[in-house]
């Protein structure tokens, strides 16, 4: 009989995403889309990408990529729930970025102390 341990949680947790984004050792991105972000505001500092401009934005060879992602070290990503943000961390995976974060919502963001800021 085996028994095998529990894999340790892998990935960021979002209170030391908030701490990593305010050391400005974490680039983060918010993909929801443009209304979401002016009724809600985003994460202060959160680059905004929303998830159907991501591949192209986030593609070093396209001719609308980002200057910021340039550079990019550890990526974390959020959107209301979790759901395009895992999309988005499929995404940027694939263009070679790592380490990528899915860091849940904005409610994540803000449960965990993050600011907000309205755009």
């Amino acid at each position: 009989m085996f028994f095998f341990k529990k894999p340790s949680p892998v990935g960021l947790s979002v209170a030391d995403a908030v701490q990593q984004a305010a050391d400005g050792g974490l680039l983060l991105i918010d993909v929801r889309e443009h209304g979401e972000v002016q009724s809600t505001g985003k994460a202060r500092g959160a680059l905004h990408i929303p998830l159907m401009r991501l591949r192209d934005m986030a593609d070093r060879r396209h001719p609308d990529f980002h200057p910021l992602l340039a550079d990019a070290g550890p990526i974390a990503v959020y959107c209301a729930s979790g759901g395009r943000s895992a999309h988005a961390e499929s995404i940027l995976r694939g263009l070679g970025f790592d380490p990528v974060h899915n860091i849940g919502g904005l409610g994540h963001w803000v449960q965990a102390g993050g600011a907000v800021e309205r755009i």
